[in-house]
């Protein structure tokens, strides 16, 4: 069993080349209807699969564009996170928060794709018990130092 995350965007072609350009992903294949649309297309990014399609909204599959947003988060885990946001950035990604150490254990940050995903790009930094973190937890939520 494995949980794959099944992304809608507008223009699946383009936000193809953006997730080769962001990310690394590679494509796998994609199925595109007469029109041009595509129905379906699977990638990898890091060896992981990720489909995606575009908008059908006659399906009830429609983008966080047509949305106005999406409360969900794509977490990559990155080998630099550092290198990782600037490069999705340069690709055309929106820098929502700064890469920085946070108190469980990464160093992450958070960019948005031009078709309304939001990807945490986090790097472990160091390996921290549920216990500590918890401590660590409750002292950031106390505004005193992690």
């Amino acid at each position: 069993m494995a949980v794959i995350p099944y992304i809608i965007v507008r223009d699946a072609a383009a936000a193809l080349d953006f997730y080769a350009r962001a990310f690394g992903a590679e494509e796998a294949f994609r199925l595109t209807d007469p029109g041009g649309r595509i129905g379906h297309a699977q990638m990898t990014i890091g060896g992981d699969m990720v489909m995606l399609a575009d908008e059908h909204p006659e399906w009830g599959a429609v983008s966080p564009t047509s949305l106005g947003g999406t409360p969900v988060s794509l977490h990559l885990s990155v080998a630099d996170a550092d290198a990782s946001a600037e490069r999705a950035v340069a690709a055309g990604a929106t820098l929502l928060r700064t890469v920085e150490d946070q108190f469980h254990g990464s160093r992450s940050g958070m960019v948005a794709d031009p078709y309304g995903h939001k990807w945490m790009l986090s790097q472990e930094t160091e390996t921290v018990s549920p216990e500590e973190m918890q401590r660590r937890y409750e002292r950031l939520l106390a505004g005193e130092e992690a």
